[in-house]
Parts: C-alpha cells; structure tokens; sequence
C-alpha cells in the first residue's frame, strides 16, 4: 500500500479542504489541500495502465478514502475533487479520448468513474492546464493575474491563464503550446501526433535527443560517442550530464533547445501579453540553484527578450516553475475549489 506524506496537520488547515488527482502513464498522484492552496497529505499510486480506466478509479477512490483517513479528516471534510489526465479529451461530457499513453484508457467516462468510487463532484481538467493553475494559485506565478506555463519533458505541454481564468478551449485543447509550430519547412521534423515543425518536435525529450543525434552524424566530437558506444541510451540527463562535464557538443543541444523554447513562448507573448512565463516539467536541465539550469534559462530570457516587441521586453517575466511534480494535483485542487466557490457565490 502506497504511503501517506502528512505535511499539515487537518486543524491548522484552512477549511473546506479540496483533493486532486494527476493521472499520468506510470503513477496516478493524490493529495488533499486547504482552501488557501497548501497540501494537507498526499500519496502517489501506479497507473497500471493496462488494467484500464474502470479499476484505476476505484484504486483512485481506495487511496482517496485511506488518505483521509490516515489525515484524521471528518466525513464531509473535503468539498470536491479535481481530476487532471493527459489529453486529448472532452471536458464537458468526462470522456478520455485517445491520450497516447494511456492506450487501454481511451473514450473512457473518466470523470464519473473516480466520481463515483470518490463520492465527490469532480472538476475535470487536462494536466497541463491544471499544473499551470498550480502555478498560479500556489506557485511561481501566484503574483500575476495572467501566465502561460510550459511544461518540458516527454513532450510540450502548456496552460495559459487570463484575469485569472483558465483557457480550456471550446473544444478542450486550449494551451497545447506543445502543438505551435516553430518550422514551416516541408522537411521540418514530426511529432507525437504527426505535427510538422512543431515546438515539441524540436524540444520535447524525442527532439532533443534526435538534434544530438543528428550533430553526432555530422561528425561532430562529442563525449556522448563513448557513453552510446558503452551501451547507454541517448536521453536527455545523459546530453545534460556531458554538458555540465564540459562537452561543447551537448551543450550546444540545450543552448539551441533554450531558443527554440524561447520561439514558443514569444508566439504565445505576442498573442496573450501575459505578465508571466512559467517554465516547468522534468525536463528543465536541472531548474533554478542548478548552474546548467540557469545557464538555459538565462540563453531563453536572451532570445526571448531579442524577439519581443520592444515595449514588453522589461515587463514579462520569465522563470522556473516553483511546485515541481507537485503543480498537478495542487492545480486540479485549486480548479475544484474554483468551481466549488462559483456555485457558492452563485447561489
């Protein structure tokens, strides 16, 4: 059984108390936060994919139950529950569509599934979006009215935020910045979904490690050569590991990864004028304190900054992500208790 992190006791916390829940392809993230954004306890459970959406929702509500329980939380304690998955899905009907690593999932009614096995009403969000409300709410981005979040890793996700509110989409696919597309050329890489040209072509982990390889056929010298030809796989902490060791080659992949980051996150600048781009993900090279991690994200502000609009260029801040792999679930709380004060307000 999965263990419970208890992090603020249920008296100190501020009442009514929301759950999230970050589904993701290998672990499923649970926790219980106060209404003013902190976590009460939280726990993490594997996904088991291929056991599909009906038995994960009831190992969801089991460690929901057990959660509480170990918290010392009263009946009724927690308001509502938000659920964050990969997309695509249709947030207004419930319905996983075809998330790509979640196979046996797919046109799944996800939200009253865990609905039911919670006993809670559930707010239903895409991961990314709920990671960059976490940002907002809790996170690096909670001075701020509007920010777009860029989630690096796997892939590109995105979520963007104006005077406070979350921009879905009217067909559930806002802020798939991952998508915007970077390189109009007919030979232009694919992604995930067979985008040409798209930022995630060239910076999600499949793209940086492609651009290594590529450099490498070039001829290249490269301190990789002799991890590859030792048996590793290419990935990205390994480019990172060499360039920290001072291998040109590898840093030149991160160094071009910060520009063309910086491409993406000016489009999205030029299009919302947000106050704030939050950078986030497991893939940021070692985030803030990390001297490769500010490096690359001294080289984004520099090619960012040079592209904008010469008027914004002192007034958009652009900084790591503050909640880690925390911002999920905090964020589909944080979009929970939104909707939970909405009604409240509206009644």
């Amino acid at each position: 059984m999965a263990e419970t992190t208890q992090v603020l006791s249920a008296s100190a916390a501020r009442h009514p108390l929301f759950v999230g829940v970050d589904v993701g392809g290998t672990n499923i993230k649970l926790g219980i936060v106060d209404d003013s954004g902190r976590t009460v306890a939280y726990r993490s459970i594997a996904t088991e994919e291929g056991r599909g959406a009906p038995d994960a929702a009831k190992r969801i509500g089991g460690a929901f139950h057990d959660l509480a329980k170990a918290s010392g939380l009263e009946e009724g304690a927690v308001a509502r529950l938000g659920l964050a998955t990969p997309g695509p899905m249709d947030i207004s009907s419930g319905i996983l569509v075809e998330p790509g690593n979640l196979p046996h999932w797919h046109n799944s009614p996800i939200r009253d599934l865990v609905g039911d096995a919670c006993g809670l009403p559930v707010t239903f969000a895409n991961d990314a979006n709920a990671a960059a409300y976490g940002e907002f709410w809790a996170g690096a981005a909670q001075q701020y009215r509007s920010m777009v979040l860029f989630t690096m890793g796997t892939g590109i996700g995105g979520g963007i935020i104006v005077d406070e509110m979350l921009i879905e989409g009217v067909h559930s696919c806002g802020g798939e910045l991952g998508h915007i597309i970077i390189d109009s050329h007919d030979d232009a890489p694919v992604n995930s979904l067979g985008i040409r040209g798209s930022l995630e072509g060239y910076c999600g982990a499949y793209g940086v490690i492609r651009r290594a390889e590529e450099a490498l056929q070039r001829g290249g010298a490269s301190s990789l050569q002799q991890r590859i030809a030792g048996g590793e796989e290419l990935t990205p902490l390994v480019i990172a590991e060499e360039a920290e060791g001072g291998d040109q080659l590898a840093l030149d992949v991160i160094m071009e990864t910060a520009r063309y980051m910086a491409i993406g996150a000016v489009t999205a600048i030029h299009t919302i004028d947000p106050e704030s781009i939050v950078i986030g993900g497991a893939m940021t090279f070692g985030g803030e304190g990390h001297p490769l991690g500010e490096r690359f994200m001294a080289r984004l502000r520099q090619e960012a900054v040079q592209r904008m609009i010469a008027s914004l260029r002192d007034k958009v801040h652009i900084d790591f992500a503050a909640l880690g792999g925390d911002a999920g679930y905090i964020g589909a709380a944080g979009l929970a208790r939104r909707e939970y004060w909405a009604a409240r307000t509206a009644r």
